[in-house]
């Protein structure tokens, strides 16, 4: 019976430190808090590709979460954080990434194919209605 209750313990621990470890963060103004809480959110976990920084319990996200703590308190600016990261983990880092020619398919691709259905949507029903009235 004390083994598996030292057993539930450790793995109590175990789920535990992830959200333990985060809150050992330490900021100089609740603005500092915000802005990291802002951060890690709008961020891609490099590692885990569909979870964010604040998310993500792997090795690296971690780390850059501790790097973005760092430079806030560093008095860096968002934007310098983020491009730190740009330069470092490529575009793929971030969940909006920039508008650009390199993007435009991104961004507009969905638009584009959706006017391109409508319009042939619209086609095939003229089409028919064009069928119908011949025949009578």
């Amino acid at each position: 019976m004390i083994t598996a209750r030292i057993v539930f313990c450790w793995v109590v621990l175990f789920f535990a430190l992830p959200g333990i470890a985060q809150e050992l963060l330490t900021f100089s103004s609740t603005l500092n808090q915000t802005r990291y809480q802002n951060l890690i959110e709008e961020l891609r976990c490099p590692k885990c590709q569909n979870q964010n920084l604040a998310d993500s319990a792997s090795g690296i996200a971690v780390d850059l979460r501790e790097q973005v703590h760092q430079m806030i308190e560093a008095n860096k600016s968002d934007q310098e954080i983020v491009d730190y990261m740009v330069a470092r983990y490529g575009e793929f880092v971030l969940y909006r990434p920039i508008h650009s020619s390199a993007t435009f398919l991104l961004w507009y691709g969905p638009f584009i194919l959706l006017g391109i259905g409508l319009f042939t949507f619209v086609l095939v029903v003229m089409a028919n209605r064009k069928k119908r009235g011949a025949k009578l």
